[in-house]
């Protein structure tokens, strides 16, 4: 209960300066089919104002890059099987975004890796991911995660990764996960048959990277 009564406090102090208390999913350019399961970002809504007690809204929000809708917004997610490719417009409005206080997840759906990383050396030019231990604070801020990244498809046998962005005062700007696939979980259990054990551990990952973003 302490940690909802202080995430509640955080949410107040964190949206009423400049965003909106929801979720929103990027539309991107270059071919890569950011659309799919459109219904991660509500069910993914639904847990979180289930288990923290929030308002976060439960429709489907898609934003542009280069879109003045995307400032209304604190967290930002997106996803894909391919290409990604950013225009200096988005570039500029992302870089904008980013210094106001905004945060980017990512999640490759197996096939976004090498455009998404091509991106974001054009977005952050001298800054690298960073991979994320198990000890990280993001892995046990609410659920705890003591291996670190839970895996959710099995696509083949590499383990997954978590990788983050930081501006120099070490606030985390963007999280990419990769060979993980989670946002998948969050689909509802027609798409892809996964069970309720798998689809939780997603869930509680994807409130994990909402709390986490939301105190620091």
């Amino acid at each position: 209960m302490k940690k909802i009564v202080l995430l509640s406090a955080l949410i107040v102090m964190h949206v009423s300066a400049a965003f909106s208390l929801s979720i929103a999913r990027l539309h991107y350019d270059g071919g890569g089919d950011w659309y799919n399961d459109p219904d991660m970002l509500p069910n993914l809504a639904v847990y979180i104002n289930k288990e923290l007690q929030t308002d976060l809204s439960e429709d489907l929000i898609n934003v542009t890059p280069s879109g003045a809708e995307l400032f209304d917004y604190p967290f930002i997610f997106m996803t894909g099987h391919g290409n990604v490719s950013f225009s200096d417009a988005d570039i500029r409005n992302l870089k904008k975004y980013f210094k106001n206080g905004g945060f980017l997840y990512a999640d490759d759906d197996y096939g976004m890796d090498k455009s998404f990383r091509r991106e974001l050396k054009k977005l952050f030019p001298g800054r690298e991911l960073v991979e994320l231990p198990a000890s990280h604070e993001i892995f046990n801020c609410y659920y705890k995660f003591p291996k670190g990244l839970p895996k959710t498809h099995k696509h083949d046998d590499k383990r997954p990764e978590a990788f983050a962005i930081f501006d120099d005062n070490g606030r985390m700007l963007v999280l990419y996960t990769y060979e993980a696939n989670i946002s998948d979980g969050w689909a509802s259990e027609r798409v892809h048959k996964d069970p309720w054990t798998v689809r939780e551990k997603a869930l509680k990952m994807g409130l994990n990277i909402f709390y986490y973003m939301m105190v620091n």
